[in-house]
């Protein structure tokens, strides 16, 4: 699943070659899906997750939170390729927020590309990856928390998962997955506590 082949595009310059090629003023989900072809699932998790990783921005995480999930959930069935039902592939993005991601996220992308190498290469493969989806699914579904902050730490989580996957990196997959089920962890024992607090002072 993804596998980046020798000789590819590198992922940095695919996200400006997809901003490039994108006509009129935005362009639908179900547009970027058929430009990623065989590399979809990881291309397409980066592209909805980037945004994410943005402190403090609200609106775009919750948007693309719904078809991150559908995505993620698809890897956990065994899918060897995405797709979005009607609703989900008509969202809209405007090409000015494509260009303004591929540009913002080019640096920091080349910076994991030096760094990543395939390795542990059975994480980002059957049966493996179907476990990745499980987590996948719990980081996007955090992201709907309309908290402050609570999309930043998901998102870069499924950023990592992402490239892992697409640079057949395994160590990037484990650390993703190990920061994303952190914050979870966070999240319900934050909620915990807060119940627990709530039902003290009510005396319940």
């Amino acid at each position: 699943m993804d596998a980046q082949s020798h000789g590819d595009t590198p992922i940095s310059r695919r996200l400006s070659q997809l901003a490039e090629d994108a006509e009129g003023s935005s362009v639908t989900l179900d547009w970027i899906l058929a430009q990623l072809h065989e590399r979809a699932f990881g291309l397409f998790l980066l592209i909805l997750a980037l945004p994410c990783c943005i402190p403090l921005l609200y609106g775009i995480p919750q948007i693309v939170s719904l078809p991150l999930m559908f995505v993620s959930a698809q890897i956990l069935l065994g899918r060897t390729s995405p797709w979005l039902p009607g609703r989900l592939g008509a969202r809209e993005v405007t090409t000015s927020s494509l260009h303004n991601l591929a540009s913002r996220a080019r640096p920091w992308l080349e910076k994991v590309e030096a760094l990543s190498r395939p390795r542990l290469g059975g994480l980002t493969r059957p049966p493996i990856d179907r476990i990745v989806g499980v987590a996948l699914v719990l980081f996007s579904a955090s992201i709907l928390v309309p908290l402050p902050g609570t999309n930043t730490v998901p998102g870069f989580a499924v950023v990592l998962v992402a490239m892992g996957l697409l640079q057949r990196d395994g160590l990037l997959v484990l650390a993703g997955s190990v920061i994303g089920s952190v914050w979870i962890a966070t999240l319900l024992f934050a909620g915990a506590t807060l119940a627990s607090l709530i039902k003290g002072w009510l005396g319940l």
